[in-house]
């Protein structure tokens, strides 16, 4: 006759808590590799083919990285356009949300209101605030119906000019995302080490020495942060330029990821589109690499 252990008992219950637990993450895993890991993979192997909606699928190996940087007349303007796109965006959206956060946590009345309503455009629909934003940039629009009957100033056609279609959508991205950041800078600063800040006043530090030789530097984790996050978003921005100047005039800003959707869903090339979108993807990842070498150098870390 045999006597079941402790141990045998315990290795019994560890399998069955481990079969329990595999069958509640498993509408997670299946969702996890149907959506994302199968599609990621499929995109690797469309890179390497010409790949037609409809039609015959022919390998071509790195031909259409090739083709990208030797052939396609909007890769290169589209690219450039990002890299502009993310210079604008990156330190306007960073500097403004802390200089806001630094506003808003000194002692006034209804910040608490204030913060709320800067984050309204966070988690408003991105469409109906491109749309507005477009309704109001428009030649008869809110801007230029103001300038006219004020100033008497007529404004030109912001989405229509190439000088001006760009930082339109750069103004209307840095609203957009104000709040974002700026909740996450109001939290950084609200966890200040309170004696550091006190032994900064006492030996004299006001305004802004006391901005770059303590708060900035306290907070500089939650600047890294920011900014890398802000830089990942930047590098691939869509609905904006989508809809408020469909990538005109011309081509003046259109970026990356609206030249891989063109090139996808409209001119029917997903293997073109699946190469691009690696190229996007690798140059992010040399970004951020570049970005966590060089916080060695100016993020301070408590230990």
């Amino acid at each position: 006759m045999s006597i079941a252990t402790p141990k045998a008992g315990r290795g019994a219950l560890a399998r069955s808590e481990s079969r329990q637990a595999l069958g509640f993450v498993s509408p997670a895993l299946a969702g996890l590799a149907l959506f994302t890991i199968v599609p990621v993979v499929l995109s690797i192997v469309m890179g390497f083919y010409n790949w037609p909606t409809f039609g015959e699928k022919t390998f071509v190996g790195f031909g259409n990285y090739v083709k990208l940087f030797t052939e396609s007349p909007d890769f290169w303007p589209a690219l450039r356009n990002t890299f502009v796109f993310a210079a604008l965006y990156v330190p306007l959206s960073v500097a403004l949300s802390f200089m806001l956060a630094l506003s808003l946590n000194s002692r006034i009345k209804g910040r608490g209101a204030l913060r709320v309503l800067f984050f309204i455009p966070v988690v408003t629909p991105m469409v109906a605030n491109v749309l507005v934003w477009k309704m109001m940039l428009q030649p008869q629009g809110l801007f230029n119906g103001l300038s006219h009957s004020v100033f008497g100033v007529q404004l030109p056609n912001f989405l229509a000019d190439p000088q001006w279609a760009m930082i339109m959508v750069v103004m209307m991205s840095v609203w957009q995302g104000l709040g974002y950041n700026m909740l996450i800078f109001s939290a950084a600063l609200e966890q200040l080490p309170e004696p550091i800040i006190e032994a900064a006043r006492i030996d004299g530090a006001r305004g802004f020495r006391m901005l770059r030789s303590i708060t900035v530097p306290l907070a500089s984790p939650s600047i890294f942060f920011a900014s890398v996050m802000t830089m990942i978003t930047a590098m691939q921005v869509f609905v904006q330029p989508q809809l408020l100047t469909g990538g005109g005039p011309g081509n003046a800003t259109q970026p990356i990821v609206q030249f891989i959707y063109n090139q996808g869903f409209k001119f029917q090339e997903l293997g073109l589109a699946a190469a691009a979108a690696w190229i996007l993807f690798a140059i992010i990842i040399a970004i951020t690499a570049v970005q966590f070498g060089a916080q060695k150098k100016w993020v301070h870390y408590e230990h």
